[in-house]
């Protein structure tokens, strides 16, 4: 719990009461490699702070898997237009190795929210992620593939590191044999 309230603390410093509450409310979860977190069709009622492991984040097209993200250790993940707005999620969370979350339900974070340096946090990291995954899909979108596979290696190495290769394929749009031709362009 220590790196949820370091990291809680990195976007606003919280008084003693505040981080006791969110102690109380964030519970540990464990869930192996594979398991789910989020199914396509039902409601993601539980935002997610990763203490270790791998999360992907993926969508069904045309019945063909496709990797969004992968979040690793010390991030939030959630699937965001449900969970905020409690309606049937689009998209699918699933564990890509056995992984330790805390996890807050919707309801908690209603009680949470009452207290306002949660709240503050909550705004100040929100207008953050927001900012970043604007950026990130703007730059993302103009790259090639091995532009896109550098990107991930300097700024997110541990998504190559944690990540199946065809999980981070699928990530940067391209085959898995594209993806080993990069990667050997580059031993």
């Amino acid at each position: 719990m220590d790196e949820l309230i370091k990291i809680i603390n990195s976007f606003q410093v919280l008084d003693i009461e505040t981080e006791l509450e969110i102690r109380k409310y964030f519970v540990q979860e464990d869930f192996k490699k594979g398991e789910f977190l989020v199914r396509e069709g039902r409601i993601c009622d539980k935002i997610y702070f990763i203490k270790s492991g791998a999360i992907r984040r993926f969508c069904l097209e045309d019945e063909a898997e496709v990797t969004k993200w992968i979040y690793t250790d010390n991030q939030f993940v959630t699937s965001m237009s449900s969970y905020f707005e409690q309606k049937s999620s689009f998209e699918i969370l699933q564990a890509s190795e056995n992984s330790t979350l805390y996890s807050l339900s919707y309801s908690d974070e209603q009680i949470l929210l009452r207290y306002p340096l949660f709240a503050k946090f909550h705004i100040n990291q929100l207008r953050l992620y927001l900012s970043r995954i604007n950026e990130f899909h703007h730059l993302f979108r103009t790259m090639t593939a091995q532009q896109k596979y550098f990107f991930l290696l300097n700024s997110f190495p541990q998504i190559i590191i944690k990540a199946k290769l065809k999980d981070v394929a699928s990530l940067i749009g391209v085959s898995q044999e594209t993806l080993s031709r990069i990667r050997a362009s580059i031993s």
